[in-house]
């Protein structure tokens, strides 16, 4: 059977990809340059009896996906950098009331309104610490359409599997870029729902962990007791102050996302076997990277890549690994340096070269390109 073809734009891959893996509710604000996802949520959702909501502000469709997973549906929100500022309350709210959520940022330059409809990847570390308190986050990061598509899929599941928001991070130039995509058959790729209780609701404790540090979810209307609240609570969902339940909680927020991070982390690698200088990039930064890189190799260069499509929480030994035996590493990021600190942070600082723009336009292969090749040269 032949694949079914389209021409889309990263935005609408990515509403697609949440589609197939299920999604039947979007709660919105239109926002440049996200407003695609919106737009195709609308259209999609009514034809398979799932609703779409557009609601007053960021903060309200926060609120609504929120609710509405907790009815049992599978949930998507889309916003960009402003948006996502408005949304950190209630990101907070789901993870400590462990709500699994999508919310796709599509970032633009800024900070306040900036220029919405230039790229950047400068919400990097806000989709990692942008909501206070200490928490687990997922957060994932395309570098191509059809990585829009595959990623949101990605996200649902993570979503649901480990009950936490995941923040999908596309950028301007990959959420309008429009490439040919061959789409999955429906029974292509795997899709995963959330667990739900397996006692009856007269032992039923909310947010009591299985083995893997995830509570199973009692949809509202089921007859189960679900008592829901942003305050640190019990296994049964009552509020306690208690220092031994306040740091149980808190730790296992965190531990559940760290624990499976093998299943979490998701990446490309090309040609890093041998090589002296090995990108590490992400998102629409991969691009321009990866056309650096083969001009780099065209000149003898011996370079690899190393594309990260999980950031948060950050591949630490992935990254350990694939760089030890080069003797220059090139972060390219459309930010002042954000995620190079992570990759300091782990190999050190001396073989790292952080390559930022933050004019609002997107690299040129040659600005990377110098970089190897200076490193190249100081690597000999």
């Amino acid at each position: 059977m032949a694949k079914k073809v389209a021409f889309l734009q990263g935005n609408e891959a990515a509403a697609q990809g949440a589609l197939y893996a299920g999604c039947t509710f979007f709660g919105g604000y239109p926002i440049t340059p996200s407003t695609e996802v919106a737009e195709v949520m609308s259209v999609e959702l009514p034809k398979i009896g799932g609703k779409f909501i557009q609601m007053e502000d960021e903060i309200g469709a926060m609120a609504s996906i929120i609710g509405a997973s907790l009815t049992g549906k599978k949930v998507l929100t889309s916003t960009s950098g402003p948006g996502l500022s408005l949304k950190q309350e209630l990101i907070g709210y789901a993870c400590i009331a462990e709500v699994p959520c999508v919310i796709v940022n599509v970032q633009r330059m800024g900070p306040s309104t900036g220029l919405p409809t230039s790229p950047a990847q400068g919400d990097v570390m806000q989709a990692r610490w942008g909501t206070h308190g200490d928490h687990g986050i997922i957060a994932l990061s395309p570098g191509s359409v059809r990585e829009a598509f595959d990623v949101a899929v990605a996200s649902v599941n993570f979503s649901e599997k480990y009950r936490t928001p995941v923040i999908l991070l596309l950028d301007e130039v990959i959420g309008h870029m429009r490439e040919r995509v061959e789409l999955p058959e429906a029974s292509e790729l795997t899709l995963v729902n959330r667990k739900t209780p397996s006692e009856p609701p007269e032992t039923f404790q909310a947010y009591k962990p299985g083995e893997d540090g995830v509570p199973a979810m009692a949809p509202f209307g089921e007859g189960y007791y679900h008592h829901v609240t942003g305050l640190v609570h019990t296994y049964s969902g009552m509020p306690s102050g208690g220092g031994a339940v306040t740091n149980e909680l808190v730790r296992r927020l965190e531990n559940k996302i760290y624990r499976a991070q093998d299943d979490i982390t998701l990446y490309t690698e090309d040609g890093i076997e041998g090589a002296d200088v090995v990108l590490v990039s992400y998102g629409g930064s991969s691009r321009a990277a990866g056309a650096a890189m083969k001009m780099a190799r065209a000149k003898g260069v011996k370079v690899g890549m190393l594309k990260l499509i999980t950031i948060w929480p950050f591949p630490a030994k992935l990254v350990e690994e694939k760089t030890k035996h080069a003797k220059a590493i090139i972060v390219p990021e459309l930010n002042t340096g954000q995620l190079v600190g992570e990759v300091e942070r782990y190999v050190g600082r001396d073989r790292v070269v952080s390559v930022t723009r933050v004019d609002g336009e997107l690299f040129e292969p040659e600005e990377i390109l110098e970089a190897i090749l200076h490193a190249a040269g100081g690597a000999k």
